[in-house]
């Protein structure tokens, strides 16, 4: 199982991850800021453990400041 990590609290909320990997990613209404969805808070970050992170690799390479990565 691999892990997909967000490190919210830098988001731009570009929306960028949302665009090109909705199944991941959406836009909070409240702050404009994208969310991992079903994602939990592990200290500064949202995570969420995954078997099929293949949909993850573009929002990965598509976000501005690379705040999305993947640990198998």
């Amino acid at each position: 199982m691999s892990k997909i990590i967000h490190q919210r609290e830098k988001c731009l909320g570009c929306g960028a991850c949302a665009a090109v990997c909705p199944k991941f990613f959406e836009i909070d209404k409240k702050d404009s800021l994208a969310n991992l969805k079903n994602s939990k808070k592990v200290g500064d970050n949202f995570e969420l453990e995954s078997e099929k992170i293949g949909y993850i690799k573009e929002a990965t390479e598509i976000c501005p400041i690379k705040i999305i990565r993947t640990e198998n």
